[in-house]
């Protein structure tokens, strides 16, 4: 072992006797907030100074006063000290990570790539990342995390803050109003809800967010649809508006089987229109309870972290591509 090497070695167990005696400057404090004897303290300091080749403390009184040498090295303990708690944190988080699970409640639409995104940025830190995923309308999600059945929830509209529960925003989309490929607004640039007034509406049932957002989006109309269908998933929404068996208003989904139909497609297709209308959009966001300090799970703590200060970026391009 090289001549340097050796010194470390030596020196490594008396770093934070070194870094707490810098602090106090009193052998006996050091002493007791080390929970050492005092002979330890005093015995450190000899074999560091001999190990420096210098001394590094010297009695100023009833106390002790820092060398040069010693406020040179100083610094540079504090520092070693410093990123080995980080080192020590983050193994212990990692396998608070692994030990635990993450439940997570979210809505239909988030299933396909949001949460699998979000998950997927989370399990490149953190590879043994276990989660337990409940899929369900809005407010089963919701009922989900105020039971404590559920960590977290992803939901639209994100749910606003409360006593208990605290919540952020991640994204916003528009909301689109989606017609059989044949129909007279599939060419249009856009369209208004009273060009809608005579046709079926396809909803998603009570309880969901998409329901609660339709039916702000006819309150402003001044109408209530004649509903023909409610579905408790978007992609039966679709299918039924495909087959041309009434309207819908969805957030985007991206590219419907398309306008030229053959027989083998049964003439089914869905287009998307963006709807004319100020509240023609939801807000997708991150929910949870609020807990003592202390007494939130590590893994929660982590994924709730990431998402709220990450998830936004993230998502942006994904928000884009689903918008266009």
């Amino acid at each position: 072992m090289e001549p340097d090497q050796k010194q470390l070695v030596q020196l490594l167990p008396l770093l934070p006797v070194l870094a707490e005696l810098g602090r106090t400057e009193h052998v006996t404090e050091t002493a007791e907030l080390l929970g050492v004897p005092q002979s330890t303290v005093s015995r450190g300091l000899a074999r560091a100074s001999a190990v420096v080749g210098t001394e590094l403390l010297v009695r100023d009184g009833r106390g002790v006063r820092l060398t040069p040498a010693a406020r040179t090295l100083l610094p540079y303990i504090e520092q070693a000290l410093t990123a080995f708690q980080a080192g020590l944190d983050l193994v212990r988080d990692e396998s608070e990570v692994m030990r635990g699970r993450i439940s997570v409640s979210f809505q239909h639409t988030f299933g396909e790539a949001v949460l699998p995104l979000l998950i997927s940025a989370f399990r490149t830190r953190h590879p043994g990342a276990a989660f337990i995923l409940s899929q369900g309308a809005r407010n089963a999600c919701l009922d989900e995390l105020a039971s404590g059945e559920s960590d977290l929830a992803l939901t639209a509209p994100v749910a606003p803050p409360g006593r208990n529960l605290s919540s952020a925003p991640l994204y916003r989309e528009p909301l689109r109003l989606v017609v059989h490929h044949s129909h007279p607004l599939a060419a249009k640039a856009s369209a208004r809800l009273a060009d809608i007034r005579a046709d079926p509406f396809v909803a998603l049932g009570p309880g969901y967010g998409m329901r609660s957002l339709t039916d702000a989006l006819f309150r402003e109309a001044g109408y209530r649809p004649r509903i023909a269908f409610e579905s408790q998933d978007s992609h039966t929404v679709r299918g039924l508006v495909s087959a041309g068996l009434g309207v819908s208003i969805l957030p985007p989904g991206g590219d419907g089987p398309g306008r030229t139909v053959s027989p083998e497609t049964g003439n089914l297709g869905w287009v998307e229109v963006p709807l004319d209308s100020a509240l023609a959009f939801r807000e997708v966001g991150l929910s949870w309870r609020r807990r003592k300090a202390g007494s939130e799970p590590v893994p929660v703590r982590l994924f709730r972290d990431m998402v709220v200060a990450e998830g936004p970026g993230l998502l942006a391009g994904l928000v884009r591509q689903r918008s266009l």
